[in-house]
């Protein structure tokens, strides 16, 4: 008897502690970094030969009934090579942006254990252009990287106490342009990242 009385207690705190986690609004803020890899893909005039890059900023959570809020705001390295098929031409192009995603998304656990799933648009402003252009054809090859940049973004998370885990992927709306040709691409980006904690309300 005594034991199932204290079974049914331990199950109760343990409800009361998630629905608490889930229903109270709180406010935390951060800093994060971490690795992405950028993908530009090939299509049968360029081929591309993607590059790892980083990513560094803060992010701050909003989240009440089981959902969140998490506007970021980082720096982004991104780094590609840019090959014509004849051989010809060759660009190697490194890009630094300050990224906002604006994401949305909902949120499971307690007592500092939790996981997080959300995705939302991603504004990105380009702050550094460098390409290095070699070969006869090496301007075609040039990627005419556009000031400001659209994405959508998609993810997962894993939060143990004061430290995060985050895999996402972002996929690229407007069209990039390669030299004077025609020809199209959009950025992709795969990028895992690790996140603390500084303060929480």
């Amino acid at each position: 008897m005594k034991k199932t009385i204290l079974l049914s207690l331990s199950i109760l705190l343990l409800s009361i502690g998630v629905s608490k986690a889930q229903v109270v609004p709180s406010f935390s803020f951060g800093l994060k970094g971490g690795l992405n890899y950028s993908t530009f893909p090939s299509n049968g005039i360029f081929n591309n030969d993607n590059k790892a890059g980083y990513q560094a900023g803060a992010w701050a959570r909003i989240g009440g009934l089981g959902f969140i809020f998490q506007p970021e705001l980082y720096v982004t390295g991104k780094n590609v090579t840019v090959n014509t098929n004849d051989g010809t031409g060759t660009a190697k192009a490194n890009f630094t942006s300050v990224d906002l995603p604006l994401l949305v998304g909902g949120k499971v656990g307690a007592l500092g254990l939790g996981g997080r799933f959300y995705g939302g648009p991603v504004l990105s402003f380009t702050v550094n252009k460098d390409q290095s252009l070699s070969g006869a054809a090496s301007n075609a090859a040039r990627l005419n990287y556009k000031d400001a940049n659209y994405a959508l973004q998609v993810g997962a998370g894993v939060d143990i106490s004061s430290l995060s885990i985050d895999l996402r992927y972002e996929g690229g709306l407007n069209k990039i342009a390669y030299g004077n040709d025609n020809s199209h691409t959009r950025v992709s980006l795969f990028s895992l990242s690790l996140a603390y904690k500084l303060f929480s309300l």
